[in-house]
């Protein structure tokens, strides 16, 4: 029974330990695993933090009602997971620029203004808009994506979804400064020809060709990536198969329902009118480094994969920017904005390690023996076989040591002179009597003193078979069968007790870290 209890106590801190860390420790351990990229330059650079795709899940995602409680379980274990990366891990970096490259919303256009509005407020619970911790000072920008508002060929039937998402995130198409750096967001989704007369198309179109003329070193923002060829190579830090060009139209030239990248001429367009220094994009959900050739030299496009471990991606990320401060006088534009992609918790890997914890918890106090490791028949024969070898180096080293010590010596001089000590051969009586043992060194010899044989009375007693045993007292013992029966159900007993300890104490452990980081402060 206490080695049962030893178990259940260890089994208790192996699993608090696992929660703290899959709870809490492991975001710790994101956020000091990356640093701004500006580190060995002025203080006075400006640092952006990027989110891309949080893509908050709702009853289109799983096609659910909203009442399910599977729903509601999903969105609240992915809602918690993505406020954790960005209040334990992304704010404490201190941003001055937050920025979100679109897709807020997984069914954004397709839900009712109800259920629109309770995704809002989901969103900005998420991301501390609500309170004190997210610093009021530090401007926040949106992007829009195609989960937010939708392709062309849905705005010319529902134009009230771009109202809608103006009203609470902003204009679609704008551009702010940070440091010396203009930032330039885009509509991709009005970009492309869909529709030929769309009036969010061409609105889209003058914005971009009235900052054509502007000379500051220019960071293009768009959901949708730029144009690349087929299969071409995403870098190191991709960990799903890359996507290839896919677009599809609506019937009767109605617009663009779907694609994965901005056309070619759409994207070449875009770099010979902005020349921009960097080109930031999302829709992808995985990380993509590529680098288009354009006249005016190679320009690096990063697509940052989702913040949320639920789209697809099992290395959610983020990204931390350094804009040059508008009194740097440097020229070169590769120095003025610098980036550096940073890694938030493999949820899906601690997950999978609380089931494999689990699993080896139930398998442990199911086969883990009463009397602990020393009542197996390999654990003794290991025991004994040290306790053999510990002995017989240590007798080994006591007879030698004794040899010495009993061993005479004699004085010879060789023909220069000198004494020398030689050990003399010294016979030894064999012993005269099996029973008799050396206590000393020397002719002192004890002797086990006789003991009377005397003979005892036969004890064997004569026992009778049958179909049941009978005790001394009349008494009638159990079967075998029952006795096993009686040990499984003492074993499952010892199990659900040491089971319920567990639960007891690493529940209500789990509970305080999840509430801890889900309640607004």
């Amino acid at each position: 029974m206490q080695s049962a209890t030893r178990l259940t106590l260890l089994l208790c801190a192996a699993w608090a330990a696992a929660l703290l860390y899959g709870e809490m420790g492991a975001y710790w351990a994101a956020h000091l695993s990356c640093s701004w990229p500006s580190a060995h330059l002025p203080d006075n650079h400006v640092k952006v933090a990027i989110v891309a795709d949080p893509q908050l899940m709702d009853s289109t995602s799983l096609g659910l009602p909203q009442s399910s409680l599977v729903l509601q379980a999903v969105e609240f274990f992915t809602d918690l997971n993505m406020r954790r990366s960005f209040q334990s891990v992304i704010l404490p970096y201190k941003p001055d620029v937050v920025l979100f490259l679109g897709d807020h919303f997984d069914g954004g256009p397709y839900l009712p203004n109800k259920e629109w509005q309770e995704s809002l407020f989901r969103f900005k619970h998420i991301f501390s808009m609500n309170e004190q911790r997210m610093n009021p000072h530090v401007p926040v920008y949106y992007l829009s994506g195609n989960h937010d508002i939708g392709y062309s060929a849905f705005h010319s039937i529902h134009p009230e979804v771009i109202r809608r998402y103006e009203k609470e995130f902003g204009p679609r198409n704008f551009h702010f400064l940070a440091g010396k750096v203009d930032f330039v967001v885009v509509d991709a989704q009005t970009l492309d020809a869909g529709v030929k007369e769309s009036k969010e198309r061409s609105s889209s179109w003058e914005f971009i060709k009235t900052l054509s003329s502007e000379s500051n070193p220019k960071v293009l923002l768009t959901h949708i990536p730029l144009y690349r060829p087929d299969n071409t190579a995403c870098g190191p830090h991709r960990s799903s198969p890359i996507i290839n060009q896919r677009v599809s139209n609506a019937a009767m030239g109605q617009g663009i329902t779907y694609q994965n990248y901005l056309s070619k001429e759409t994207s070449d367009l875009l770099l010979s009118l902005l020349k921009p220094v960097l080109v930031l994009s999302g829709h992808d959900h995985d990380q993509c480094t590529v680098v288009h050739s354009t006249p005016f030299g190679p320009v690096t496009e990063h697509t940052l994969g989702t913040i949320s471990w639920q789209q697809g991606n099992l290395y959610p990320s983020f990204m931390l920017l350094s804009a040059g401060a508008k009194s740097t006088n440097s020229t070169d534009s590769s120095h003025e904005v610098l980036t550096n992609l940073c890694f938030l918790p493999k949820q899906t890997h601690i997950y999978i390690w609380y089931i494999c914890q689990f699993v080896f918890t139930i398998l442990l106090l199911i086969f883990w023996p009463a009397n602990g490791l020393s009542s197996l028949p390999f654990a003794n024969t290991f025991v004994s076989f040290m306790r053999s070898v510990g002995a017989e180096l240590f007798s080994s080293r006591t007879k030698e040591k004794d040899d010495e010590e009993d061993a005479e010596y004699e004085m010879v001089w060789d023909a220069e002179g000198s004494m020398h000590l030689v050990k003399k051969a010294v016979a030894r009586a064999p012993a005269s009597n099996s029973d008799s043992r050396t206590t000393a060194r020397g002719s002192v010899v004890a002797r086990p003193t006789a003991r009377k044989h005397q003979q005892e009375p036969d004890s064997s007693v004569h026992v009778e078979m049958g179909p049941e045993v009978v005790s001394d007292d009349g008494g009638r013992l159990p079967r075998p069968s029952k006795l096993k029966v009686r040990k499984v159900l003492q074993r499952l007993f010892r199990v659900i007790q040491s089971v319920v300890i567990i639960a007891a104490l690493n529940v209500s452990l789990y509970m305080m870290l999840l509430f801890k980081d889900w309640i607004d402060r």
